[in-house]
């Protein structure tokens, strides 16, 4: 039966007048219950678990990924798109929001089709106007501003500790665009990039000749090719890999050694080639005569950096490397009283390895002599044990292996604190940018040192460096969880990006690296970068098993252009947009992404919009995804003018 609209009305005049004030107040309660459930049943999703940040101290509250903007309302399934003509299919059965701006057309409405998306975004993508003009110059092809920058590195009165090699980043950052080498080709993909790479993306030939005899590289046609041999392994890495196994049989590579710099690297086949022992290698060498070292390994999909031990500490934290390896790296380790050896001291893992192959392990004569008898002094002085020297006939190589202590009772039991230690009341959480080199030793524990967990467990255990909070391992298990739930569910099933072209990825705020952690079965390896700005998370990264580096994102990476196929990003716009300019952000990501690779960004509204019109202004693709999620990607576009010198 109806009830009709006055009956319904007396009937509740009739209850107030009788005062039954505990029923109406139930049945109140009653509704809004009900009502609660409605909504939340109707907004559930399968992607996010909600986490009430209120409850996290101050410091958990604000590692990257953990953004209460982030937790998503909306129901989620996969995107069906196809890239064919720049042409964007979309399933009218799925819910996620989805738009593409075509970089060709100008004042692009960010909106979404009401019957392919549950929000509508009224607003209108903003219009960024730029005469982008290309870097000048015959060198510009390569250009890296913090390296190239000439006029400061002319008025360095000193290049005796390499000073100028170090970076030296220009103000304003410059907002030019890098051209690309004539004939440039989509890299080769994984593993194939591994041995050989097209001649016209890193067209520079003088290692060919110059290490001809050392088999880093020679020319084949329109390849170069990598036979797997260095200064200290001429006749291949592999070789050299298991002498050293052979002479040391304690190194258990992919379990208890994972994490591993090469310093001097060349053309990383040494970190090349352990990667199939599931040893990941930080190969790393300056920008200097050994033209373009740094680029072959990247264009060779091997994780590498730029970088120099000269006057600064390295960009990582204490404490961190499972070992350390130099084949002939040219760095004089005893010098200005072994500060070089003490920056090693600083970042290897207490009872890790360093491995010195070098001519004074086995040379007589009276130079390579005088130099063996000081490295021998230091490190006795440094506590550091030799567990092994030998000498491989085949290769004619000699190395020697030396321990760092994992106690500090050697320390206590010098004769003289020399080098001394280190001041123990300093904080030294991203202590190491732009930070002058130590002349002394970093304290260890009274106790022996507990190891991190072989790999690959030691991926999803506790981290060693993880704080001491009642929550805090809660919290590093949600940030794990939460990451491998959104990698699988939408970002290798549901967004615009072709996941076999991506090799070389960069998390701009890796946080715990949990990004990282949820791709480690992918063909694909992760520079995992932590601002400096932020939480000092990046020893975490390290215990897990993972390489990364410190960054200032308001100046360029020292890498060169066109390295990296995917850059990410998760809510790290909002406050680096307080303290620079995200047009200098964007040209920097250019910069660095090669032509086909993406950006993946996850952020606020606002920001995506202010990101976005920025590179529909360079020519990119953008699509938005659940007006969070935004894939760029990048094409072989570049300006016609040239900017000024």
């Amino acid at each position: 039966m109806a009830i009709s609209s006055s009956s319904s009305s007396s009937s509740m005049q009739d209850m107030f007048k009788q005062r039954k004030y505990p029923f109406i107040f139930s049945l109140f309660l009653l509704l809004i219950f009900v009502t609660f459930l409605l909504i939340s049943n109707s907004q559930k999703s399968p992607i996010f678990a909600a986490i009430d940040f209120a409850q996290r101290t101050a410091l958990i509250k604000s590692v990257p990924g953990f953004n209460p903007n982030s937790i998503s309302t909306s129901t989620s399934t996969n995107l069906h798109q196809s890239d064919k003509n720049n042409n964007t299919s979309i399933n009218r059965e799925s819910p996620l929001n989805n738009v593409r701006i075509d970089p060709q057309s100008s004042n692009i409405p960010l909106k979404i089709n009401p019957e392919k998306s549950d929000m509508i975004i009224s607003d209108e993508l903003e219009t960024f106007s730029y005469h982008w003009k290309l870097c000048p110059g015959p060198l510009a092809v390569d250009y890296i501003p913090c390296l190239d920058n000439w006029k400061a590195i002319k008025k360095i009165k000193s290049r005796r500790h390499m000073e100028h090699r170090e970076r030296h980043c220009p103000v304003p950052s410059p907002r030019c665009l890098i051209p690309l080498p004539k004939g440039y080709k989509l890299p080769l993909p994984w593993p194939k990039s591994r041995d050989m790479i097209w001649y016209d993306n890193v067209p520079h030939p003088k290692l060919v000749e110059y290490k001809k005899d050392q088999n880093w590289v020679k020319k084949s046609g329109e390849y170069f090719v990598f036979p797997g041999g260095g200064t200290q392994f001429r006749d291949g890495v592999n070789h050299y890999i298991e002498f050293i196994e052979e002479t040391f049989p304690t190194i258990q590579w992919g379990k208890s050694i994972r994490v591993l710099l090469d310093v001097g690297c060349g053309v990383a086949s040494f970190g090349g080639y352990l990667l199939d022992k599931n040893v990941i290698t930080m190969s790393f060498a300056p920008k200097d005569e050994h033209e373009a070292q740094i680029q072959f390994a990247l264009e060779r999909g091997i994780p590498a950096t730029l970088s120099v031990i000269a006057t600064k500490k390295l960009a990582f934290p204490d404490n961190v490397y499972d070992m350390i390896h130099c084949a002939r790296c040219r760095v004089h380790w005893h010098a200005d009283g072994g500060k070089p050896l003490m920056e090693l001291n600083r970042i290897l893992r207490p009872g890790g390895y360093f491995i010195w192959s070098a001519t004074p392990v086995y040379k007589k004569d009276e130079g390579h002599k005088n130099v063996w008898k000081v490295m021998v002094n230091l490190t006795e002085a440094m506590c550091w044990k030799m567990v092994a020297r030998t000498f491989f006939k085949r290769g004619r190589v000699g190395l020697v292996i030396y321990q760092k202590s994992d106690s500090s009772s050697c320390y206590e039991n010098r004769k003289e604190n020399i080098p001394p230690m280190c001041d123990q009341k300093k904080n030294r959480l991203n202590s190491s940018w732009y930070t002058p080199l130590d002349s002394c030793l970093l304290p260890l524990a009274t106790s022996s040192y507990k190891w991190p967990a072989p790999w690959p467990q030691r991926l999803n255990t506790k981290p060693l460096s993880l704080m001491l909070e009642t929550d805090a391992e809660e919290t590093f298990n949600e940030d794990t969880r939460h990451w491998a739930s959104l990698v699988s569910d939408v970002y290798l099933g549901g967004l615009a990006i072709n996941w076999s072209t991506v090799r070389n990825v960069m998390d701009m705020n890796a946080g715990y690296g949990g990004f990282a952690t949820a791709l480690i079965d992918q063909s694909l390896w992760v520079m995992n970068v932590v601002p400096i700005s932020g939480p000092d998370t990046l020893p975490i990264i390290f215990d897990r098993g993972l390489v990364g580096t410190y960054h200032d994102w308001c100046e360029s990476f020292n890498t060169y252009p066109r390295t990296y196929d995917l850059l990410h990003s998760s809510f790290l716009f909002g406050n680096l947009s307080q303290r620079c300019d995200l047009v200098d952000v964007a040209v920097e990501m250019d910069r660095m992404v090669r032509p086909g690779g993406y950006i993946l960004v996850q952020d606020t509204l606002q920001m995506i919009k202010q990101l976005g019109s920025i590179l529909r202004s360079l020519h990119w693709s953008v699509t938005l995804h659940q007006h969070q999620f935004l894939v760029g990607k990048k094409d072989f576009w570049r300006p016609k003018d040239i900017a000024r010198e």
